[in-house]
């Protein structure tokens, strides 16, 4: 038996088509927000649950349509299943317009697309899907007379609409330009689908509800989001007609960006970005600041593969966990890392590749954990092309190596270098098992070097000392994350 299904907008019908006994099945059973909500946050992505997986179809449009003025504020055509927008004050971001997962389906607006105050109806044609709406009446919601009063220094992320913004992305654009006041964004828990981007807004705090349920996660990489220049720190000169005229060169590869930010503080969440494995670089953070950047990342999961994290300037890590294969820390520092995590999950891959300057310190691990998953061995810590990078520094202190690290650790990579050896550090002192008996590091590089007590004491000291790796007498334990 058919089934004759309408979709009408403010009374009119717009679309009436037959769906087979068999499609009929399929038709919607939930929207968010649902049908004539109010008070509906203008940057909310709209969802709809089907009794069964849907599927898109083969054409179609879906319009979001403001009934006072009867505008077309926003088109998604499923012909195109991919989409550009600025993000964060960055152009350029290719996304995903329309999300299937499971049995639901969820429409991204364009940042920006919709306004406080208005009144708008979802119109979907025949083929976006292969169901329908089951509904005799428009799919229609109003949006929130104001946004939060100028100057509102905590701000709400809710993904179920009770809060001040439904996606991490609004709360962040709320924030002015050039912005100086501690400001905090609270996520609370949900997964949250988006490409995340703040440029030039300063002292900001990004606080997950809970580190584990708290999850920002997209599928960003290199291929879907192509380099435009690459690393403004990095030491190479990027091809000056893929940078921005006023960002200059930069990635849109990560799930996370951050670009000539100051005090950032990113604490209590997951960052997962869900491309696959062998899926390119697909950084979950890419930062990049300065040397005086104050950038703290607390109790955070970064997980991704290759390059999963990508920090150019001044940084500390305290209590996180990082996971990747190739590469997965990587950037120019200076970073301080103390009791983290660091794991690989691929064989025969690299902790790190750093490519400092010699003005600055590199990568630190004080008292960190540098493992593998189940299984996985034949690990380098670090590898470098010291004819490129001559003054490439890792630095292990008090940490514990599984045996997912290669006896040899380190390596150095290409033609040698005309800088003496000397200028890369490679060096450890008293890496250990999980059970505290000194590791085997009679095998190592011989590039790299042991420090030792009490020959060494004033460089282990040195090195414990975050003030001393970050520089400019930045202290960041005395952030307010810490009290």
């Amino acid at each position: 038996m058919s089934q004759r299904i309408f979709v009408t907008v403010a009374g009119a019908v717009l679309l009436a088509f037959t769906l087979p006994a068999s499609r009929a099945a399929l038709a919607a059973t939930q929207l968010f927000p649902a049908a004539e909500a109010r008070n509906v946050s203008p940057d909310t992505p709209l969802r709809l649950t089907f009794a069964v997986p849907p599927a898109l179809g083969t054409g179609g449009k879906i319009q979001i349509i403001d009934t006072a003025s009867g505008a077309v504020v926003e088109t998604i055509d499923v012909n195109a299943p991919t989409a550009t927008q600025d993000i964060g004050g960055v152009p350029g971001f290719n996304y995903y317009p329309v999300i299937v997962s499971g049995n639901q389906a969820t429409l991204y607006p364009r940042h920006g697309a919709l306004a406080y105050a208005k009144t708008y109806s979802v119109a979907i044609a025949a083929g976006v899907f292969q169901a329908a709406l089951d509904q005799p009446t428009a799919w229609r919601f109003t949006t929130k007379s104001a946004a939060p009063a100028a100057g509102t220094v905590k701000l709400t992320v809710a993904a179920d609409g009770t809060g001040d913004f439904c996606t991490v992305q609004g709360a962040l654009d709320f924030i002015p330009e050039g912005n100086t006041t501690p400001t905090t964004v609270f996520v609370r828990k949900g997964t949250y689908t988006e490409i995340v981007c703040l440029t030039n807004k300063h002292a900001v705090t990004l606080l997950g509800e809970d580190r584990q349920k708290t999850v920002i996660a997209y599928t960003n990489n290199a291929v879907f989001n192509r380099d435009l220049g690459g690393n403004p720190f990095g030491g190479a000169s990027p091809d000056p007609s893929t940078a921005d005229a006023k960002l200059g060169p930069i990635y849109r590869r990560g799930l996370l960006l951050a670009h000539h930010v100051n005090d950032l503080t990113i604490a209590n969440l997951t960052l997962h970005n869900t491309t696959p494995h062998g899926g390119a670089q697909a950084e979950a953070v890419i930062v990049n600041g300065t040397t005086t950047a104050h950038t703290i990342f607390k109790d955070v999961d970064f997980r991704s593969f290759q390059d999963t994290i990508q920090v150019n300037g001044q940084a500390y890590y305290s209590n996180c966990l990082i996971e990747g294969d190739v590469d997965f820390m990587w950037g120019t520092g200076p970073s301080f890392f103390e009791n983290c995590v660091a794991r690989s999950v691929n064989s025969h891959t690299y902790y790190t590749q750093i490519r400092n300057p010699g003005t600055n310190h590199g990568f630190v691990y004080f008292r960190c954990t540098l493992d593998g998953a189940p299984g996985v061995t034949g690990n380098y810590l670090s590898r470098i092309l010291p004819g490129r990078f001559p003054y490439s520094e890792v630095v292990l202190i008090d940490c514990v190596l599984s045996d997912a690290v290669l006896p040899v650790a380190w390596q150095f990579q290409g033609a040698p270098s005309a800088t003496p050896a000397d200028n890369i550090h490679f060096w450890e002192f008293n890496s250990h098992s999980a059970d505290g008996k000194p590791v085997d590091v009679t095998h190592r590089f011989a590039a790299s070097r042991q420090l030792a007590q009490p020959g060494d004491a004033s460089l282990i000291n040195d090195y414990s000392n975050p003030t001393f790796v970050l520089g400019h007498d930045w202290n960041p334990k005395l952030a307010p994350i810490f009290k």
